[in-house]
C-alpha cells in the first residue's frame, strides 16, 4: 500500500513521485514535505566558508577574503566592542530568491506549517553543535503580535528541540532597515531573562536569517557579558 499516494508538496501544490524503497514499503519512512523539484531549488551551503560566519567563499571575490575569514567578519573582529562575541555561525541555505520567497511566506504570511519543511536538514545540522541550550532570537512584543508566532521557537520546536528563552528584546525597531554602520552603532537590543544561570554554559542561538550578524552579535554579547563561555549561532539562510 503505497502511504504517500496523493499527498502535495507544501510549496508548489504538485504531488509528490513516491520513492520506492523497503522502508516506504513497509511503511516505516514518512511522506515528505515537499516535492523533489522544490527541495533540489534550495541551496545548501558546502565547500568552504568563513569561519566565523559561515559565508560560502564561493561566491564571494577574493579581495572580501582574509585568510579564514570574510571581511564584513574581520570588519567586526576589529571592533573592540564586538570582538569575540560570536564565536561561530552555520547556515543551511543561501539567501536565494527562491529560499527568500519561501522564508516569507513561513515568517510574514502566517504559514507556521512551514517549519516541518526545514526539520531533517535542522536536525542533521543540530547533530554537529555541541551546546548546553538552544536559544531562538526573541521578537519584541509588536513583532509577535503582528505574525503570530516567533519563527525561529517554531524552527526549533518543529525539528524535535526544545528551546531555552534567555533574552528578550527590548528594542522594537526593525534592523532590516538600518545600514551595516548603523547597526553596529545601535543601543543594546536585549537583555536576559531572570532565573536561568549560565556561567560557563554554551549557548546555541537559532534565528532565521544572517544578514549583516548584527542581531546575532547583540545577543552573543549580552550572553557572554552574563557568563556564556561561548556562543555559537545556527540560521536557516544567509
Amino acid at each position: 500500500m503505497n502511504m504517500w499516494k496523493g499527498a502535495n508538496c507544501m510549496l508548489c501544490h504538485e504531488e509528490i513521485e513516491p520513492e520506492i524503497s523497503w522502508r516506504s514499503f513497509l511503511g516505516k519512512d514518512q511522506a515528505p514535505k515537499i516535492c523533489t523539484e522544490c527541495k533540489d531549488s534550495f541551496a545548501p551551503i558546502t565547500g568552504e566558508k568563513c569561519e566565523i560566519c559561515g559565508r560560502p567563499f564561493d561566491f564571494l571575490e577574493e579581495e572580501y577574503r582574509i585568510g579564514n575569514i570574510c571581511m564584513d567578519c574581520k570588519r567586526w573582529e576589529e571592533n573592540e566592542e564586538w570582538s569575540g562575541s560570536l564565536d561561530k555561525n552555520r547556515s543551511l541555505y543561501r539567501y536565494t530568491d527562491f529560499t527568500k520567497e519561501v522564508i516569507a511566506r513561513f515568517k510574514f504570511r502566517g504559514d507556521y506549517v512551514f517549519a516541518d519543511i526545514f526539520t531533517e536538514d535542522i536536525k542533521t545540522v543540530l547533530q554537529a553543535f555541541q551546546y548546553d541550550y538552544i536559544v531562538p532570537i526573541p521578537l519584541s512584543d509588536e513583532r509577535l503580535y503582528e505574525r503570530g508566532f516567533n519563527q525561529s521557537e517554531a524552527l526549533i520546536k518543529a525539528a524535535g528541540y526544545t528551546p531555552t528563552h534567555l533574552l528578550t528584546r527590548i528594542h522594537s525597531e526593525k534592523q532590516s532597515k538600518k545600514s551595516r554602520d548603523e547597526r553596529i552603532q545601535i543601543e543594546q537590543v536585549f537583555k536576559m531573562a531572570e532565573g536561568v544561570e549560565i556561567e560557563c554554559k554554551t549557548i546555541l542561538l537559532f534565528d532565521d536569517i544572517y544578514t549583516t550578524g548584527s542581531t546575532l552579535r547583540h545577543a552573543a554579547k549580552v550572553l557572554k557579558q552574563n557568563g556564556a563561555s561561548k556562543v555559537m549561532s545556527l540560521t536557516l539562510a544567509r
